[in-house]
């Protein structure tokens, strides 16, 4: 059984078809199970839901290509993902509160992306693009971040910059983080947890799973 607690900071890592992409898959409805349960809040099933239902109950996910609006500027991108009503009418006559800008702010202060906001986010580095992703995710107001390898194709800098970003994000936010990066998951100094043919393999910190033989067995000692 897989457990993340609010607010808590967790890494998912296992060999190549462990089930982590299907984990996720499953959590967000996109994917529906032949059997179990995924509950969300202690309330809600997450298996019997679709995806947009489950988007409402404060789930989000990151791909790990950054898919961003290359055209717009980073403002804009971030503006676009606001969690706010988006019928013709609204997206048509919205103005930006002095509420909606404080949150971007924050936003912006958490992506490390405050003094490029005026630029197009096409100009930005492989990095910068995966931070205004996350960005975009953040401003949905999600209560449960899942991110597919967010740093995939960053630099040395860039990785140990989301670091610290995903413990700021971690203050307000669960943050289940699916990585291959075992140098980074360890500089994320959180539980981790090895999935293996579907089921969990084991859990704790990251030393504690590294010398777990069925853990060198399956997956780190190949």
């Amino acid at each position: 059984m897989l457990v993340i607690e609010p607010g808590e900071l967790r890494a998912i890592i296992g060999p190549n078809g462990a089930g982590k992409t299907t984990m996720m898959d499953v959590v967000t409805g996109n994917t529906r199970p032949d059997a179990g349960t995924a509950i969300f809040n202690d309330a809600f099933d997450l298996t019997k839901l679709d995806e947009a239902d489950i988007a409402t109950l404060g789930i989000g996910r990151k791909f790990q290509k950054p898919t961003v609006f290359e055209n717009l500027t980073v403002f804009e991108n971030i503006e676009l993902s606001l969690k706010n009503p988006r019928g013709a009418f609204q997206t048509l006559f919205a103005r930006l509160g002095d509420g909606d800008r404080k949150r971007m702010d924050r936003v912006f202060e958490i992506i490390r992306l405050g003094d490029r906001r005026g630029e197009l986010a096409g100009a930005l580095s492989h990095g910068q693009k995966q931070w205004l992703e996350i960005g975009m995710l953040l401003s949905q107001g999600p209560d449960l971040m899942l991110l597919d390898e967010p740093v995939a194709g960053m630099t040395d800098a860039e990785t140990e910059q989301t670091v610290s970003l995903l413990h700021d994000i971690a203050r307000d936010h669960s943050v289940v983080v699916v990585e291959h990066d075992m140098e980074f998951v360890r500089n994320l100094d959180c539980r981790v947890t090895v999935l293996h043919e579907g089921s969990v393999l084991a859990e704790g910190n990251m030393d504690a799973v590294q010398n777990d033989p069925r853990v060198i067995e399956v997956y780190l000692g190949r």
